[in-house]
């Protein structure tokens, strides 16, 4: 009730105030020159009114108030009912009455209050002194209040010496650096006697004069202003300024030109994009930079469809890209495509130029170079390109480009398909009726370009276009938070994708230029199907543990991998070991990837179970059981049916694989049964001694594979390779495959036994992974959990564990 008067009387004193307060700290007070002092009065005659008639309101709360209050809000009036006195005589009934509202009063609670300032202050007045107050406090300054309380001040007492200083000269001058710099503006009153003005080549120099005894005079730089009250010019060389007896001596600091130069010469990829580095340096920062491409018309072999005068053709310009940010030191990549353009595979001369803030060019040195653009292996493809490449030389080409089409496409029965060859011999009768025009000419060169694409590559190029489009799609999709099922459906798109790509690659023969892959890495160093599909499934795990932007990063990563493949099917020596191996890993790993999300169900089967017995329920749960025990025992029948095709059997490493692969399948046997009694847990317990042994098997048979893929190659060099698993060059055991990091068990501590891994120097081979211990502690965590004596304490915990991980 204190604060409901205090409200009600005060709110207008208050809104006064935090305009005043805010009008001083904002620094709106000092601008209003003539005006102040009538607008301060006012304000202030205003508080003083709103002070007088608030405390003229307000009333002090009495006791009997607050009782009265809070007896309003009680049914029947309770406090005031016990403050009574009987009129009759202390009967049963009043005592009861009394009862009654003494029971109704220990209900009491504190009222709520409510000053009711709406409909006091229709207009939000003081909203509007709240709003201020906080714009005040965030965006105001101490600095701004002290120049509104002198402003004040001054239209009260002015200060000593104001009327001199009234009479006398007064200026004000500023020094804006050009933009691109990022230095502040200087105000040359605020500088101390003596100091030198600094001022980058180009900065703005501007003066305001007051009164008519100030002059100015300065030999830095041309005038660019008009008005004698307001001078400008602009700092272009050191020299002096002089205002109203004050004397600046200025140092313009010279802008050195942008210095750009070009790596190593630009390398084509498999794909025919060209890949050029650069580096780039400024003293303020580089602006913008281009590529500049000329055709080198005196290098070129002026034979054939290039004997006739070429067609003009503007330069190439391509901007480089630039980082955001600090550009004075700048390393960067242009990576265009240009195998379409008519110069590509021609003679040119690439210039590099960039470009700072005041248009100072830098250039480094020509480039002269063939334009990297993509290379054609069959025949007549690389003829379709060479006639291309005619016609957009010179129009005049089209009669020989004609005569040339129509001797390609002579007797073309089981060498030109049927469809292309009615392509083909459309373009002929275009070049035969007339003189092309540009617009004729460039739909033409589209379509040899499409031709020579489809006998280069057959279905290859759509192959390579839907895995781009499918890795685009997922990239997007994990970028937008989309959700599990559809990134899921996205993923196993781009499987689909990858493994039609390589599949055709393979079939291809790997005809792509290998010494043009700048991808390729050290000699012998190969991407291999397997490898590919370990990526994937990375990828896969990442993502579905919530590891969104580590799955990313591996995505890009892939990628990038993909554009520059080189997939070379695993031709073992002998007998073909190296395909042995693969198709067996791929299988089982597989199946590892079912038994594992089996074990997942059965986890959740159980704590689906638990619940229903803490209801009080204990029916349902044959059928799901039965259904988990079909797929775990479908999944033990694949397992056998791998065992028989394992290679590498008499070998230490092979007898191992089937050792492991035996005691899976007894596990997956006895999960199986555990099922189908019921006995969900005793089934966890079994699938994670099936996960393990699958594990195990797993890393005996991918060492078996390096270690014979290893022996093969020694046999045809004549030398251990290094960085490979197996033996070393002097007949040793080579170190671990993990560099020699010692391999832990899923509780950390060090353990035997090497493992499968990639040796295509990806991250996935680089250190021992944390995320195959923290795979293995879940799978451990998982089987303890399943164990029934344990204690039940124990359980819990574990079960909490795998409910949150």
């Amino acid at each position: 009730m204190v604060w409901e008067r205090a409200a009600r009387a005060f709110w207008p004193l208050a809104a006064l105030l935090a305009l005043g307060f805010s009008a001083l700290w904002l620094g709106l007070v000092a601008p209003l020159g003539a005006a102040l002092p009538w607008l301060a009065g006012g304000w202030l005659a205003a508080v003083i009114v709103a002070a007088g008639l608030g405390g003229w309101r307000y009333r002090r709360v009495r006791l009997p108030e607050a009782l009265a209050r809070l007896d309003a809000t009680l049914p029947g009036r309770p406090l005031s009912a016990l403050s009574d006195r009987p009129a009759l005589g202390d009967d049963a009934l009043w005592r009861a009455h009394l009862d009654q509202m003494q029971a109704i009063a220990r209900t009491a609670r504190p009222v709520r209050p409510d000053a009711d300032l709406p409909r006091r202050d229709p207009f939000a007045l003081r909203l509007a002194g709240m709003v201020a107050l906080v714009m005040a406090l965030i965006f105001g300054g101490a600095g701004q209040m002290g120049q509104g309380l002198r402003a004040i001040a001054a239209t009260m007492t002015p200060p000593p010496g104001a009327t001199a200083t009234a009479t006398g000269p007064a200026w004000e001058g500023w020094a804006e650096p050009p933009a691109y710099t990022r230095r502040p503006t200087l105000y040359l009153n605020a500088m101390a006697e003596g100091a030198v003005l600094e001022l980058p080549k180009g900065s703005a120099v501007s003066f305001r004069l007051y009164g008519g005894g100030a002059e100015l005079s300065q030999d830095i730089g041309p005038d660019e202003g008009t008005d004698p009250t307001a001078p400008a010019f602009r700092a272009e060389r050191s020299g002096a300024i002089e205002v109203a007896g004050r004397r600046f001596d200025v140092t313009v600091l010279p802008d050195a030109a942008p210095r750009i130069r070009a790596g190593a010469a630009p390398t084509r990829r498999a794909d025919g994009r060209m890949i050029q580095d650069f580096t780039a340096s400024d003293d303020h920062g580089v602006v913008s930079a281009q590529a500049l491409i000329e055709l080198d018309l005196p290098a070129i072999d002026r034979r054939f469809g290039l004997a006739a005068d070429p067609d003009p053709r503007d330069p190439v310009r391509l901007d480089l890209p630039l980082p955001r940010g600090d550009r004075r030191e700048v390393q960067g990549q242009l990576a265009e495509d240009l195998s379409r353009h008519p110069w590509a595979n021609l003679p040119v001369r690439i210039t590099l130029r960039a470009q700072d803030g005041i248009q100072q060019v830098g250039q480094a040195d020509p480039m002269a170079l063939a334009l990297p653009g993509r290379r054609f292996f069959n025949p007549l493809a690389a003829t379709l390109i060479e006639m291309r490449r005619d016609l957009l030389w010179a129009r005049g080409n089209a009669p020989r480009s004609a005569e040339i089409l129509r001797a390609v496409t002579w007797r073309p029965d089981g060498f030109v398909a049927d469809d292309l060859y009615a392509q083909l011999r459309g373009a002929v009768g275009m070049l035969e009726a007339g003189p092309l025009d540009p617009d004729d000419r460039d739909a033409l060169a589209e379509a040899l370009w499409q031709a020579a694409i489809q006998l280069e590559d057959g279905g290859l190029a759509d192959a390579l276009q839907a895995m781009r489009e499918a890795q685009q799609k997922l990239s997007e999709a994990i970028r937008n938070g989309a959700s599990p099922d559809e990134i899921q459906r996205l993923m196993d798109a781009l499987r689909e994708a990858t493994d039609a790509y390589t599949r055709m690659l393979a079939e291809r023969g790997d005809g792509q230029d290998q010494a043009d892959s700048p991808d390729r890495g050290q000699q012998g160093q190969q991407i291999t199907g397997d490898q590919i599909q370990q990526m994937m499934d990375e990828i896969q795990r990442l993502m579905n543990e919530g590891r969104m932007a580590e799955a990313q990063a591996l995505l890009d990563q892939f990628n990038r991998m993909m554009e520059n493949l080189q997939v070379q099917q695993q031709q073992g020596q002998g007998e073909g070991q190296g395909q042995q191996g693969s198709q067996p890993m791929n299988r089982l790993a597989d199946t590892l990837r079912e038994q594992q999300r089996l074990s997942d169900e059965a986890f959740r089967e159980r704590q689906r179970q638990q619940g229903r017995q803490g209801e009080g329920q204990d029916g349902g749960e044959g059928q799901d059981g039965d259904s988990l025990a079909d797929r775990q025992g479908a999944l033990r029948d694949d397992l056998a049916q791998q065992q028989g095709l394992m290679p590498g059997q008499g070998s230490e490493q092979g007898d191992e694989a089937r050792r492991q692969l035996d005691e899976a399948g007894r596990a997956m046997e006895d999960a199986e049964q555990a099922l189908r009694d019921g006995d969900t847990a005793g089934a966890m317990q079994r699938q994670a001694d099936a996960i393990r042994s699958m594990r195990e098997g797993m890393r005996a048979l991918g060492d078996m594979a390096a270690r014979e893929g290893q022996q093969g190659q020694q046999g045809e060099d004549g030398q251990q390779p290094g960085g490979q698993p197996g033996q070393t060059a002097e007949g040793g055991q080579a170190q671990s495959p993990y560099e020699g990091q010692p391999m832990l068990d899923p509780l950390g501590r060090e353990s035997s036994g090497g493992g499968n891994v990639i040796t295509n120097g990806d991250p996935l081979a680089e250190g021992l992974d944390p995320a195959r211990r923290a795979r293995d502690l879940l799978d451990e965590i998982r089987r303890r959990s399943g164990q029934p004596d344990r204690p039940q304490d124990e359980r819990d915990y574990l079960g909490r564990l795998l409910d949150r991980f």
